[in-house]
């Protein structure tokens, strides 16, 4: 049985391909073996993007955030989502949520 790396490498390889149903699949079982996988959450957010299941793609990046409230960048993916989709008072609404994580973060750094 595969792990949730190898998975996870095999759905890179699809969005290389360019088969992006194939890579939901692999990204999904990944998964299904490490729930808490936040590189696997990012990418299926990614490929549903691109497949325009905005629904799908929205849950999984809000996922990545709560896995990792202060990285800016799961922030930015969601807000990257929700432009795409058309709807920009989210985006505009996330992306300014990803600035105050990065704030805290940098303030947090400072001696």
């Amino acid at each position: 049985m595969p792990t949730a790396e190898k998975l996870f490498d095999r759905a890179v390889d699809y969005v290389a391909e360019g088969n992006l149903e194939a890579a939901v699949t692999a990204y999904r079982e990944a998964l299904k073996l490490d729930p808490n996988y936040a590189d696997a959450l990012e990418g299926l957010s990614m490929a549903l993007a691109d497949l325009e299941r905005w629904d799908e793609a929205i849950e999984a990046a809000l996922r990545v955030v709560e896995l990792a409230p202060n990285d800016q960048l799961s922030y930015t993916n969601v807000s990257r989502i929700y432009q795409r989709a058309g709807n920009t008072p989210k985006a505009e609404e996330w992306g300014a949520k990803g600035r105050m994580a990065d704030w805290g973060h940098q303030l947090k750094e400072k001696p």
